[in-house]
This record gives structure tokens, C-alpha cells and sequence, in this order.
């Protein structure tokens, strides 16, 4: 399987498989990155995941957007830097 393909399959797992477990919410955000940058060619690896970060950021609620976005901070080592837009 193309390794964009096994992201997104792996996004749409990790969120309705740990949705209940809150240390692995940044997992569902984090495989779309991932497989944006898994379909890029192979220059542009590291920019191609932004637009879609920037897209999942844009569409957060108000109420939880700081909490999203420190968490991403706190935690963007453990997702693979991909939260970084």
C-alpha cells in the first residue's frame, strides 16, 4: 500500500479507535500531516503536510483552540514535528 494511503487509512483508525483516550488525540490530527507529506514528491516532503495543519487549525472551536494548540506544542515531538504550520 502507498504510504499516503496507510496514513489516511491510519487517521481514520486512531480516531474512532482513541477517541476515548485523550493522550492519543493528536494522532488523528497528525497521520493527514503525514500523509500529505507521504504523497509529496519527495523536494517538498517537509512543506507539504502545512496546508493541511493550517486547515485542521483553522477549523477549531474557539473554546478549544489554545488547549489544541499548546497540546500540539507540548507534544509535537511525539507526532512527528507535523504539527508545525
Amino acid at each position: 500500500m502507498h504510504r499516503a494511503a496507510w496514513y489516511a487509512a491510519y487517521a481514520a483508525g486512531q480516531a474512532g479507535a482513541t477517541a476515548h483516550v485523550a493522550a492519543h488525540d493528536l494522532g488523528a490530527a497528525a497521520h493527514p500531516i503525514e500523509a500529505a507529506r507521504a504523497a509529496a514528491a519527495r523536494s517538498d516532503t517537509e512543506t507539504a503536510g502545512q496546508p493541511e495543519c493550517r486547515w485542521q487549525r483553522a477549523r477549531l472551536p474557539e473554546a478549544v483552540r489554545e488547549l489544541v494548540l499548546e497540546d500540539q506544542h507540548r507534544r509535537n515531538d511525539l507526532c512527528w514535528s507535523v504539527s508545525t504550520c
